[in-house]
């Protein structure tokens, strides 16, 4: 009998690409969704690749109400995490509305899973909670430095939640995978990420404005200790990503997990800067982008990037598409969402 897997925020950017990679690998996907980050393009495409309907609950798991009819409604055998609000620079300005939403959502899910006598739970971190580190690459084992936004501060509350869940309830599993940066889109331009307003990710910034819909990119600062002068960042294909949650789920469901509750790092292990970025955005689309320095911006860490070799070792995963694949990927999305 396969198995249920449920998709909280299953039609934003990563949790479309999870849906479909869960799919194609036999899993049967519930997707829920609050449709706030978000509208039905992707959660369309979804369906459009896999060639049917997807089980598709609208919900707000702030509703603690909601959520146990969910669990009740489903056997669900593992459930994966992703509804939260996102905008580092938002939480910033709105800590409560961050706090809240991130944090009561995630305690919803790890009840309705205690209530059920226990679920598989992996939740969506972030390399946010490795701060401003002191040794590269990070590793698993780097300590976690003190948030540097509210939304990195749920991040590292949510894996604690976690933690605790799974130490004190029987039946309860853990995985925390921390993204580094998902970029990209679906390689049949179906999904990808498609922020609302004004993007506060570089890729979508990038190919918004090559499609002329931002007037001028902003590099923010060019006097950081790097080699060109802008922030270096682990920049992980939004498929290779998603299929590292594949191999987390299978692990879980086949009880190969060395411990209760696990952290993996989610990245390709090289650093890229914003600016080589931006110049292999140009190279590989042939197209010429109108950006400009600017002074730097609040809470950038100077450089990060993961050392994927546990995930590699443990997961059966590694990062396998280039940079030069995965802009084209997003390009080819953004072109189709122009319609050109």
């Amino acid at each position: 009998m396969s198995k249920t897997v449920l998709v909280s925020g299953g039609a934003g950017f990563i949790g479309s690409h999870v849906t479909v990679e869960l799919a194609q690998a036999g899993y049967d996907v519930v997707i829920a969704d609050d449709f706030s980050n978000c509208d039905e393009t992707n959660y369309k495409g979804v369906c459009a690749i896999l060639g049917r309907e997807m089980p598709l609950v609208t919900m707000d798991f702030c509703d603690a109400v909601a959520v146990e009819r969910l669990f009740g409604q489903w056997h669900i055998d593992a459930v994966i995490h992703f509804a939260a609000f996102k905008a580092v620079g938002e939480s910033v300005q709105e800590p409560l509305k961050y706090y809240r939403n991130n944090l009561l959502s995630f305690l919803n899910v790890l009840e309705a899973a205690k209530r059920q006598g226990g679920c598989n739970v992996l939740f969506s971190s972030s390399a946010t909670v490795y701060g401003e580190p002191e040794e590269l690459p990070v590793t698993e084992r780097s300590p976690r430095q003190p948030a540097t936004s509210p939304y990195g501060n749920t991040k590292q509350m949510c894996e604690d939640f976690l933690r605790d869940a799974v130490g004190a309830y029987p039946g309860i599993r853990g995985v925390a995978l921390r993204y580094f940066n998902p970029i990209g889109a679906h390689p049949s331009a179906l999904i990808g990420e498609l922020p609302r307003g004004v993007p506060n990710n570089l890729v979508p910034f990038i190919t918004q404005t090559a499609i002329g819909k931002r007037e001028c990119l902003s590099v923010f600062g060019n006097d950081y200790p790097t080699p060109d002068g802008t922030c270096q960042r682990d920049y992980i294909d939004i498929v290779d990503l998603a299929r590292a949650h594949v191999c987390a789920v299978a692990r879980m469901l086949d009880g190969r997990m060395k411990a209760g509750y696990e952290v993996f790092n989610v990245g390709t292990g090289r650093p890229v800067s914003v600016l080589e970025l931006v110049t292999a955005f140009e190279k590989v689309n042939g197209v010429k982008l109108n950006w400009k320095y600017a002074p730097r911006r609040a809470g950038d860490v100077t450089a990060i990037w993961a050392d994927p070799s546990l995930a590699n070792k443990e997961l059966g995963w590694r990062a396998e598409r280039s940079v030069e694949e995965t802009l084209a990927a997003a390009w080819a999305w953004e072109k189709r969402l122009a319609g050109k």
